[in-house]
């Protein structure tokens, strides 16, 4: 039997010590870092929010957000103590480019919220819109598919915070309103989480002034089509999106005489769509509900089999569809002009409609992105943290597109990317006037880092419209 006292184990590392070097487990957020500063956002949020700046001692609003930004891609802890830990930290303050004594506290930063007032967070709302229409003037799209959904956040655990409500997931926290363009979310409504889907006024006012918004600064005659589900349906929504000219495809609910008119339909109506492993038999048909002012194109889905297996009538999940698609409504014309009027066919709508699955993964990123809790008892710091939090997502979402895509798939959520290309070990030399990141052949050549900093310092250059 051999035993401690006879076992002798040789040291490979006999010692611990400190280092002077300034070493940084972050080495990619210098490239954030970098990207950020090249765009010029920073100096119109500087100019946009300057108001909530008392003191000319205290931090330009500018670098607050750029600390900000750095500290929700990081996402190391999403507590703004954090803050306190980073500002002692010298290889982080150098890879933010940010001089020690302009690191912020966690106080300046609850400080800095806590100046918000219900206005200002409507601000917010415009930074969205501006950085939705520079990225939109980049791809130049030929129509603009927008996804509406709620979000809820729970806050369950949280203890006597304004607008913190029960939800319809059985939690309490909050249900912004938000839509999205793609991968892009480009405009929201903070909410108190018992604020349902189409509560108010609110989905109508965004859709009107965002639909605006293209016409005026992208183009007057581009197409534009909602996507919703049955949360919205709502005959007031259909009827503003028939008045302004955009096309929707929202779902609707199976009331019985519904159910009962689709039955009696004969055979030779239905007709069948296959999609890789998947077929749905579906019927198009016109229909109106009692309190409606006229007809409505619905589409009735019933799946035949997944993958292999047959679905049993019973286990069935129907879905029945409104649109205003191939009825003859400007928005046909406007598809037709740009080569897609085939999205007016039935089979067109329905997968349409079922790629709102990529506006949902939006949202999911949004959460992996950032946290459901807000840290503030008031709603209106709350709020601003929330919308800070959206444009860091929707800056996260630029720098994969114009950096990181040479080694991060743009469908990578953010917690690959960070492992990726943000959490690599790196040291920063000063010499002879110079700051310079260094890093080890292996991540040099795995992550192509000449390829990175490269497209980090050639950042599109946003423009406030």
């Amino acid at each position: 039997m051999i035993t401690s006292a006879t076992r002798t184990v040789k040291p490979i590392i006999h010692d611990v010590a400190i280092t002077p070097d300034t070493l940084t487990g972050r080495g990619g957020l210098p490239l954030f870092s970098r990207y950020l500063r090249g765009t010029g956002l920073l100096a119109e949020l500087d100019r946009l929010f300057g108001s909530i700046r008392k003191s000319a001692k205290g931090q330009p609003i500018g670098e607050l957000f750029h600390q900000l930004f750095c500290f929700f891609l990081d996402g190391t802890s999403r507590h703004l103590v954090r803050f306190d830990e980073m500002r002692r930290d010298a290889g982080y303050t150098a890879g933010i480019e940010t001089a020690p004594e302009r690191m912020a506290s966690s106080h300046m930063i609850k400080r800095f919220f806590g100046a918000f007032r219900g206005p200002q967070t409507w601000l917010f709302r415009r930074v969205l819109q501006q950085l939705f229409l520079w990225r939109v003037k980049l791809a130049q799209p030929a129509v603009i598919v927008l996804g509406i959904d709620t979000m809820v956040m729970d806050n369950d655990e949280a203890e006597q915070r304004h607008g913190v409500q029960p939800t319809y997931k059985k939690v309490k926290g909050f249900q912004p309103l938000q839509i999205t363009w793609g991968r892009f979310l480009v405009d929201a409504v903070f909410r108190g989480g018992k604020k349902h889907s189409n509560y108010g006024n609110t989905v109508a006012e965004a859709v009107r002034h965002l639909v605006r918004f293209l016409r005026r600064h992208y183009r007057v005659d581009v197409p534009i089509v909602v996507r919703l589900d049955s949360g919205f349906f709502d005959q007031k929504l259909f009827a503003l999106f028939e008045e302004l000219g955009i096309g929707y495809i929202g779902g609707g609910k199976l009331y019985e005489d519904l159910a009962a008119a689709v039955a009696a339909a004969p055979a030779s109506q239905w007709a069948t769509l296959r999609k890789r492993e998947q077929a749905w038999t579906y019927l198009d048909f016109g229909d109106r509900r009692k309190s409606w002012k006229q007809e409505r194109r619905a589409l009735y889905l019933c799946p035949v089999h997944e993958g292999e297996q047959c679905l049993l009538q019973f286990a069935r999940p129907e879905t029945v569809l409104y649109t205003n698609l191939g009825c003859g409504e400007l928005i046909d014309g406007l598809l037709a002009l740009v080569g897609l009027a085939d999205w007016t066919a039935p089979h067109r709508i329905i997968e349409l409609y079922h790629d709102r699955g990529a506006d949902e993964l939006v949202h999911r990123a949004l959460k992996d992105f950032a946290s459901e809790t807000l840290p503030f008892k008031r709603f209106a710091p709350n709020s601003a943290f929330y919308y800070t939090m959206l444009v860091a997502f929707f800056l996260y979402e630029c720098f994969k597109l114009d950096v990181a895509e040479a080694v991060v798939p743009v469908a990578s959520y953010p917690t690959r990317l960070r492992r990726t290309i943000i959490d690599f070990a790196a040291k920063i030399v000063r010499s002879g006037g110079y700051t310079i990141l260094k890093v080890t052949a292996a991540t040099w050549r795995e992550l192509r880092i000449d390829e990175l900093w490269v497209r980090s310092g050639r950042a599109p250059a946003f423009a406030w419209t």
